[in-house]
């Protein structure tokens, strides 16, 4: 049975500071500890689930690099990105602040377990690289299937957590020990704030069992793997 106590909970505060912290170097280093598969995975999961004319919450946007990639794709998608940083949101309007996608997006400041919308809005949530960060994932899956429309879709892309153990134990090494040095080489002693990745990692559910997890709210979930289920895109459909 899946623990409910699934999420950062008490740990939330903390992760979030380390996200503060890192924004100067937060996609420089991201796109090295990926091993440059973070846009292939978000693009993967873009495509799978949302389709022209959705309206999109974009739900831990960060810096909009989810959103950035659905606005390219599809002329006619509208995005809301939802997160919980202020400074976030700032330099995403920042980056998006050139007119090319004036009028298709808006900005909101909120958390996944409260997300501040009417039932029934939107077509399409998506999460890239954000789930884990959840304070209660329960939760955070019940309000996502709550303000989705009665067909939408919420697409999750993630790191995973492969069910087969020799595989997982090799994933926890990797973010453990060899994506902190990573990191560093990239970005310098800043770039050691990414080892919080780790207490994230810890609290992630296996792939099993977030798709357990999924089809407690939502009719269908497809599951999409990569690199040995260590890179993961979750479909769950509401029906």
């Amino acid at each position: 049975m899946v623990s409910i106590r699934m999420g950062l909970r008490d740990e939330w505060g903390s992760i979030i500071s380390v996200l503060r912290e890192i924004i100067p170097v937060y996609d420089k280093v991201n796109n090295v500890i990926s091993l440059g598969r973070a846009e292939e995975m978000r693009r993967l999961g873009i495509v799978e689930g949302v389709e022209d004319g959705y309206l999109v919450l974009d739900a831990g946007s960060g810096f909009g690099n989810m959103s950035k990639s659905m606005l390219s794709i599809f002329p006619n998608v509208k995005v809301v990105m939802l997160d919980p940083i202020a400074e976030m949101l700032y330099l995403a309007n920042e980056r998006m602040d050139d007119g090319k996608y004036r009028g298709r997006i808006s900005l909101v400041s909120g958390i996944f377990e409260y997300i501040p919308f009417k039932s029934n809005t939107f077509d399409a949530i998506v999460c890239g690289y954000s789930f884990r960060d959840a304070v209660i994932m329960k939760d955070a899956i019940r309000e996502f299937h709550r303000v989705l429309k009665d067909d939408g879709r919420l697409i999750i892309v993630d790191i995973g957590k492969p069910d087969d153990p020799f595989v997982r134990l090799g994933v926890t090494l990797y973010i453990r020990f060899i994506l902190a040095i990573l990191a560093f080489f990239a970005a310098g002693r800043l770039g050691l704030k990414f080892a919080a990745i780790y207490d994230t990692y810890k609290r992630l559910p296996k792939n099993s069992e977030m798709i357990t997890m999924l089809r407690e709210r939502f009719g269908s979930v497809r599951f999409v793997s990569r690199m040995f289920g260590a890179a993961i895109i979750f479909i769950a459909s509401k029906q």
